[in-house]
């Protein structure tokens, strides 16, 4: 019987554990935390989106780096097959906004107690608050791992799966970085990715809180277009959020790190000339009003104030003695509200890791090392990364199943 050992109890790690066990091998699961899936608790503000139900294609779309190194892992255990993994093994799933995956609970928990169940239930030995200090190998082949401890523990192939450097306080540290660096492997450079944005301006901590649908950011860098897109942002007290710029962060990559400028158009339905009449009609609503209690009607009540500041018109100005011109600034200000990015947040509000250990590196069709027999790499430790959705996930679940089931083929092989 083949031992194995799988360091990092996340998705990737659990999932290619599981796999590995059902296909008769002997399996070790390594996890420096105190319980498995820590990560897993905090996805999706503890809902955990964790697959989304989308056509093949779309699914390849959303990946940002890497996508034809996914090809095998997303064929042998796709989007779809994970959705009905989780419903046969009793946890209700429902699709939410944009094909998002998440148990009907709205409880993480549920996500983990599935897969810690099927590791009890294939007799997978689970060792927490253990940590690896290094793989052990000899001779091109993996023989074991070396605990902090001092002891070690043989193994006929190790899956390397602890993650990237997003969210350290969920032991996210880089360690598999480092391990793949010590046996040969090169690590690209690594950067946060889904990860908000830190703005110049001061009045952006005026709107913190603030949610804005439907409205469409344009980001400019070195006089070019660099990205643009429609949907859901938020305002913070140090810049800007939510899925519009969560998504423009990993497609910029390292261009993220700035400065950028940025506009949004708050109106992007409109036209200037329609917005300006769609002005004038609220205007002659109340024409001896004070524009500050106008403005409340065009713009959010946070944002009305940040609105006239900006566009330099008195608020106390009655609404019918504000002129064209004037007028004209709030038309332009509204379909192009300027924002200066002057780079990204840490890895400790990064949802993942951009960079990782080299694709070049590792066979796409079973997830080993093509440097080391026996050594696997699976998850967010691998170059690829893609956007908020459930895909990250999806990426942890295919490569872990393809790595176990690799492992598991070798076994019965040899």
């Amino acid at each position: 019987m083949k031992h194995v050992i799988v360091v990092g109890g996340g998705a990737a790690g659990m999932m290619a554990a599981l796999r590995c066990a059902q296909q008769g091998c002997q399996v070790e699961l390594i996890e420096k935390n105190e319980k498995l899936g820590k990560k897993i608790y905090i996805t999706g503000k503890g809902r955990c989106n964790f697959t989304n139900a989308c056509g093949t294609q779309e699914l390849f779309d959303a990946v940002v780096r890497n996508p034809k190194f996914l090809y095998s892992a997303f064929y042998t255990f796709s989007n779809f097959q994970t959705i009905e993994f989780f419903k046969e093994n009793g946890m209700a799933v429902k699709i939410g906004r944009g094909n998002r995956a998440f148990p009907a609970t709205d409880h993480a928990s549920d996500v983990t107690a599935v897969l810690t169940r099927g590791l009890k239930k294939w007799g997978v030995k689970v060792s927490l608050n253990t940590r690896v200090q290094r793989i052990l190998s000899r001779e091109g082949r993996v023989t074991g791992a070396e605990l902090s401890d001092g002891g070690s523990v043989s193994a006929d192939a190790v899956i390397i799966a602890t993650g990237g450097l997003s969210y350290p306080s969920t032991g996210s540290t880089g360690d598999g970085y480092r391990f793949a660096g010590e046996l040969g492997h090169t690590v690209t450079e690594c950067g946060p990715a889904l990860v908000p944005f830190e703005a110049a301006e001061g009045w952006v901590k005026e709107l913190s809180g603030l949610s804005l649908r439907n409205v469409s950011v344009c980001i400019t860098g070195e006089g070019k277009r660099r990205y643009e897109g429609f949907g859901e942002m938020l305002f913070t007290h140090f810049g800007v959020s939510g899925p519009l710029l969560l998504t423009a962060s990993s497609l910029l990559g390292k261009a993220a790190e700035g400065p950028l400028s940025m506009t949004i158009d708050l109106k992007p339905a409109l036209t200037e000339e329609q917005l300006d009449q769609r002005i004038l009609r609220e205007f002659q609503k109340a024409p001896n009003k004070a524009l500050k209690n106008v403005a409340g009607s065009l713009y959010p009540a946070k944002l009305s104030p940040v609105m006239l500041s900006l566009s330099g018109i008195l608020g106390e100005k009655k609404v019918n003695s504000v002129t064209k011109k004037e007028r004209q600034r709030l038309v332009e200000l509204t379909k192009a509200l300027p924002l200066t990015l002057t780079g990204l947040r840490g890895f400790s509000e990064a949802v993942v890791t951009r960079g990782g250990v080299s694709v070049k590196e590792v066979d796409p069709s079973t997830m080993e090392s093509r440097l080391v027999k026996g050594l696997y790499f699976v998850g967010e430790v691998l170059d690829t990364d893609a956007l908020t959705g459930g895909y990250n996930l999806q990426i942890a679940w295919s490569t872990g199943y393809l790595a176990g089931e690799s492992v598991g083929n070798r076994s019965k092989g040899e």
